[in-house]
């Protein structure tokens, strides 16, 4: 069942430890889920999927699922369901849920009915995204121009999530950023470094693909002091654009979105883990934001 208490999963060391192994997975590694049984499974459900959730705020659950490195390291994924403020629900990314996580998932959201959009915010996350949109047929189905281009047959509405007008469609609810300098879909398809980052304003959440990552260092790191890290991409420097002023644009945006979201008090991170402001031991968000912009200096010179 849904476990509003549900704390981060158990095996963040390792995927501290495997963070090199993950850059890049690309989507034909992926499959809808691990061997491992899910924190929802009683033994008559499927144990193929792992999926549970963490619950942000009242209108905000995470949903962690499972992604493995070539079959071997899970560094898991997300995607997130938030209630609007008109009583809708909208799925940030996708993610096929196990039996028992949709049966609650459809308890929030009357069958699935109030589910009115699916936002697709990284132009390299594409492996759930034909099923979740089979699970939610009258969702609304957006992506990003390589989600559109990947999969022509579903039926995506025209307004891509990295422009302006989606944008201003959930502006009621969302803020949306689009990092400046770096290329949104590199034509190396190894760089996932960029990604939609959306603000959730009502309960202070950053949803984040790729382009931060959030890490809880293993344990005898965290003997000396030294309890977790919020980090740009280690493909940042393959992202930015071969170009004058590159790396001057990306430090602006990266400032700006620090200055911009400072109240921000949680952060869901792919691959990762999320921070929540009830486990956040150190540094606001808004200060680790421009720390991990510091320890990109040298690449952005």
């Amino acid at each position: 069942m849904y476990r509003p208490d549900l704390p981060t999963v158990g095996n963040t060391d390792k995927r501290a430890q495997a963070l090199a192994a993950m850059f890049q997975p690309t989507e034909d590694l992926g499959t809808s889920g691990s061997v491992r049984r899910s924190e929802y499974e009683n033994g008559t459900e499927e144990a193929h999927l792992q999926t549970f959730m963490l619950r942000i705020a009242d209108d905000f659950l995470n949903i962690r699922g499972s992604f493995k490195v070539g079959g071997l390291i899970d560094i898991g994924t997300q995607c997130s369901l938030v209630r609007r403020a008109n009583g809708k629900f909208v799925f940030l990314d996708s993610y096929t849920l196990s039996a028992a996580a949709q049966r609650d998932v459809d308890a929030l959201t009357n069958g699935g009915k109030d589910v009115e959009a699916i936002l697709n915010l990284h132009p390299f996350h594409t492996v759930h995204v034909r099923a979740m949109h089979q699970r939610y047929p009258k969702a609304k189905l957006y992506g990003t121009a390589r989600h559109l281009s990947r999969f022509p047959d579903l039926p995506w509405q025209k307004t891509r999530t990295e422009q302006t007008r989606l944008h201003k469609l959930f502006e009621e609810d969302f803020e949306f950023s689009v990092p400046r300098g770096v290329d949104f879909i590199s034509a190396n398809e190894n760089v996932h470094f960029s990604s939609v980052l959306v603000l959730h304003r009502a309960s202070r959440t950053i949803h984040v693909d790729d382009t931060l990552l959030y890490v809880r260092l293993p344990l005898p790191i965290r003997v000396l002091g030294f309890r977790d890290i919020l980090l740009f991409h280690p493909t940042l420097r393959q992202a930015l654009q071969k170009r004058k002023g590159a790396g001057q644009d990306f430090r602006d945006w990266a400032e700006e979105l620090a200055e911009g979201w400072r109240d921000a008090e949680n952060l869901c991170a792919a691959h990762t883990t999320a921070l929540t402001a009830a486990q956040n031991r150190g540094a606001l968000l808004h200060d680790r934001i421009l720390a991990a912009l510091d320890k990109v200096s040298g690449t952005l010179r």
